[in-house]
């Protein structure tokens, strides 16, 4: 028994509240009544299977909890009157005992089978009902929380013995039932039964669900037990839970979104059609630079009819490795009129992940820059610079070559991270861009005089709608330096400087910008992770603040949503045009308002899939099951979300180990499989911790294959499986690991903190235990290597570093990056060096060369050189002073 309940998990309620930390037990019921022919059917199915009419019950029940947690390992509680023997039966006292009914209902099993299962567990719960509650609780042991009942936290009561009338002599007695009910679990299920009646109540916690979703539970629960008297042959998965109104709201009215889309469906179609409206508009700016329409377009052309004569056309893909610049905009233009799709490839991406992209698509050349040649791995693929062809471009018409190009031909590949340590390229179509564009100009409220920031990578698909929103609507598109782009003083003297009207950010980045004036900025876009409510209340005021959900695999964005002040959690809103969301569990079945599902991706924006990985597309991209078009096509996201009454969708995350971390798509696994390529490293597991509020940041744990000492006296601590080693013990080091990631990852990808140690935590199945993973202890270097501040400068660097990075002290030579530091914090540092010393240090100065004892150094030579630049008289009263 005890092995029975071992490791019993929680349930996943969906409530509509968080759980308190110190709970009231404020509680309401719901009183319900089963049809007397329902009543009549369950009786008689449930003789006819051997078990009592509670089994059924309860097998039921556990059947909605499976449809509602998406958990098939379902605990619940029951109380048993526990006067099993003769003698106790008129011995007064409170015998009554909580049994604990653990059921699995994985395999989605017919209703009979089922009830067979639970009857098992039933019997055997009984055989162990003189076992107290609490020495049960004793024994297993569970983790106690105050909050949270232990072992179950839903309970199912049958009463079928009529309560006898008290009488006794002078009085008069009335049983009043709950007044002021309590709320001793999140649900109580009871059952009261007689010869003609079977009725019920539902008691549930205020604290955690609203009236209206009890509602909607009881109605389903009801709808499942009319299901199962109906056809219990039926699987768990296709019981009815919904009603035939509830299912046409949730795949038919609230999926309503059909307009029509463009005339010309391809993106460089949209825009030369632009460029002939607004010939002299500004398309581009960056710095002191602009180029109009009419100029752009005839770059993009002489630029895609010299790429004709290089091969290009229809699917032939063409790398684009090019700096933020006019160079950028013209090529991902002229690969597109030349019929080409662009591969966007990041020029700070390290060489050997560029290798595997540019072999995995197999472009036959790459557009990139001269200066950029040497950083670049060799490759099949041939390299167009564009300062060595200006002359021949020049020479081109200026007039679009012959258009061969249709909807359904490919517009670009953009690689994700993959699961396998493999990124993955996506193949995106030209059918989307237009509908894309077209849905958010009108929720980005884009018009022709907006000036619409680059700041996405060109490597990450909100750089398409970034760049396309503006050009395809007659406004103007800002670009900007790596460094003017930096989240902190940096990007919000830009966004004042350039007047910025339109900017999509992800809410980590706008959290470290201040509150200041931003006068022109009609729109703020957030996207690619959650937003807090009260950032959102930070920045809407006198704006337009919309919150915008889409993967890479459905061209950019499928939902939107305006967000509301005051507190309220975020939504994502509604699907776009010609979009379609569906929220399904694990046999595709709708979830219902309020419970979680997996969301599911329709319509025109969909990609063609996954470039050479057939086996992941068609695992990803299946047939769908609502539509009457044949061909039409379901993304599978691996997001969860649900629907809230009015319709909103939530976004709860995600349920496998993708994670969006700084605004990047991260697959935790590939971060693992490249951990675990390194020699020395036997198992690795990378999780997102937040240790402390909002700081949310990259945790690698690792097993070394090696755990020799490094001498013969030294011998490592192998007495706790989980527990930290020293790393004076070990061979290898998070430093080494580091750099073993850098030259693999995106420095994005690359874990701020590397713990190792003996041995993963497991469960009793023998599975990692990332909950029992322990906190990061991020210090300085060793007391022996500590090297303290020795100068003024030093000195208030090592004070500030300590404040972001959360440490006791940091010495000179520590390494920003090896202490737990990420490029947003970094971006905190360059902000406080500004307000010390008057001083603008480059987030590439800081990358270079991370450590207090050589930004000091870069921080008095700055220093200097504004002092040498004061005439004498200014210099001499500041020294004065």
């Amino acid at each position: 028994w005890r092995q029975h309940l071992a490791d019993l998990p929680a349930l996943q309620l969906p409530t509509d509240h968080p759980r308190p930390a110190n709970p009231t037990h404020q509680g309401a019921i719901h009183e319900f009544a089963l049809p007397p022919a329902l009543h009549a059917r369950l009786a008689a199915l449930s003789q006819q299977e051997g078990a009592t009419l509670f089994m059924t019950l309860l097998t039921a029940f556990q059947m909605l909890l499976v449809r509602y947690c998406n958990q098939t390992d379902i605990v619940v509680g029951t109380a048993v009157a526990n006067r099993t023997r003769a003698e106790t039966e008129e011995l007064i006292g409170f015998f009554v005992n909580q049994l604990v009914l653990r059921a699995d209902l994985s395999g989605n099993p017919l209703f009979r089978e089922a009830l067979k299962r639970v009857r098992e567990v039933c019997l055997s719960a009984y055989a162990h009902q003189d076992l107290p509650f609490e020495e049960l609780v004793k024994a297993l042991n569970p983790e106690r929380r105050i909050n949270q009942a232990p072992l179950f936290q839903v309970e199912i009561i049958y009463e079928n013995t009529a309560m006898p009338t008290l009488a006794l002599p002078g009085l008069a007695a009335q049983s009043l039932g709950d007044q002021l009910p309590m709320a001793r679990f999140d649900l109580v299920l009871a059952f009261q039964e007689d010869a003609h009646r079977l009725s019920g109540t539902l008691v549930y916690s205020t604290e955690l669900f609203e009236a209206a979703t009890m509602t909607r539970l009881l109605g389903h629960y009801l709808t499942l037990l009319e299901g199962i008297a109906d056809n219990p042959d039926r699987r768990l998965a296709d019981l009815p839970l919904l009603t035939a109104a509830e299912r046409r709201q949730l795949l038919v009215d609230w999926n309503a979104t059909k307009t029509d889309l463009p005339p010309a469906q391809c993106a460089h179609q949209l825009f030369a059609a632009q460029a002939l409206r607004t010939p002299d508009a500004i398309a581009l700016v960056m710095d002191d630079h602009q180029v109009t329409y009419q100029t752009l377009d005839a770059r993009a052309n002489q630029l895609a009819h010299h790429l004709r004569s290089l091969g290009v056309g229809p699917e032939v893909r063409v790398g684009l490795c090019v700096e933020r610049s006019l160079d950028l905009i013209v090529g991902l233009l002229g690969i597109m009129k030349a019929g080409g799709a662009y591969v966007p490839l990041d020029p700070a991406y390290p060489q050997e992940r560029l290798a595997f992209m540019l072999a995995d698509s197999q472009v036959p050349l790459v557009l990139t820059q001269e200066h950029l040649l040497a950083g670049l791995p060799a490759s099949q693929a041939r390299y167009v610079c564009f300062d060595q062809i200006e002359e021949q471009i020049a020479q081109e018409p200026a007039t679009p070559p012959a258009d061969m190009l249709y909807a359904d031909n490919l517009a670009y590949v953009i690689y994700t991270s993959g699961s396998t340590g493999r990124p993955k390229g996506v193949l995106v179509t030209h059918r989307g861009l237009g509908n894309l564009v077209a849905a958010q100009v009108r929720a980005f409220d884009i018009r022709p005089d907006s000036r619409v920031l680059q700041f996405a990578s060109i490597s990450f698909d909100a750089s398409v709608s970034e760049v396309l929103t503006a050009l395809l609507t007659g406004a103007t598109l800002v670009l900007a330096t790596r460094d003017d782009l930096l989240p902190g003083t940096a990007l919000l003297r830009l966004l004042r400087e350039q007047a910025i009207s339109v900017v999509t950010l992800p809410p980590s980045a706008l959290a470290v910008l201040t509150d200041e004036a931003v006068p022109a900025l009609r729109t703020l876009v957030v996207a690619g992770e959650s937003c807090s409510p009260a950032l959102a209340e930070r920045w809407a005021a006198g704006r337009r603040f919309v919150n915008a959900y889409g993967p890479t695999e459905a061209t950019v964005c499928a939902t939107v949503a305006e967000a509301y002040t005051g507190g309220q959690h975020l939504t994502i809103g509604h699907p776009i045009s010609n979009t379609q969301i569906y929220l399904l569990d694990q046999h595709l079945q709708p979830a219902p308002i309020g419970v979680p599902g997996e969301i599911y991706i329709a319509g025109v924006s969909l990609a063609r899939g996954y470039l050479s990985r057939p086996d992941l597309t068609a695992e990803r991209f299946i047939p769908s099951p609502f539509a009457d078009m044949p061909g039409a096509r379901l993304y599978r996201s691996g997001d969860w979300a649900r629907y809230r009454a009015d319709g909103n969708l939530e976004f709860l995350g995600r349920r496998d180990d993708q994670v969006k971390l700084r605004g990047f798509r991260i697959e935790l696994g590939e971060v693992e499989a490249v951990l675990e390529q390194h020699a020395a490293v036997r198992e690795a597991v990378v999780v997102v911790r937040e240790d402390a509020p909002g700081d949310q940041r990259l945790v690698a744990y690792v097993v070394a294959e090696n755990l020799e000492p490094r001498t013969q006296n030294l011998e490592p601590n192998t007495s706790q499986a989980g527990s930290l080693l020293d790393s004076k013990f070990l061979v290898l080091s998070s430093a080494e690991l580091r750099q073993h990631l850098g030259s693999r990852l995106p420095s994005y990808m690359v874990p701020s903190t590397i713990v190792i140690l003996e041995a993963l935590p497991l469960t009793a199945h023998g599975k990692v235990d990332r909950r029992a993973l322990p906190a990061p202890e991020i210090t300085s270097a060793p007391a022996d290597t500590f090297v303290a501040p020795r100068t003024p400068v030093e000195e208030l660097l090592a004070e500030s570093w300590a404040g972001v990075l959360r440490l006791h002290r940091v010495g000179i030579h520590d390494n920003f990056f090896d202490m737990g530091g990420h490029s947003l914090l970094a971006t905190q540092v360059i902000s406080r060096v500004r307000d010390l010393f008057q001083v603008e240090l480059t987030l590439r100065s800081f990358l270079e060369t991370p450590t207090i004892a050589k930004i000091a150094v870069t921080i008095e030579n700055l220093i200097l050189d504004e002092l040498e630049s004061l005439p004498d008289e200014e210099l001499d009263r500041l020294i004065q002073a």
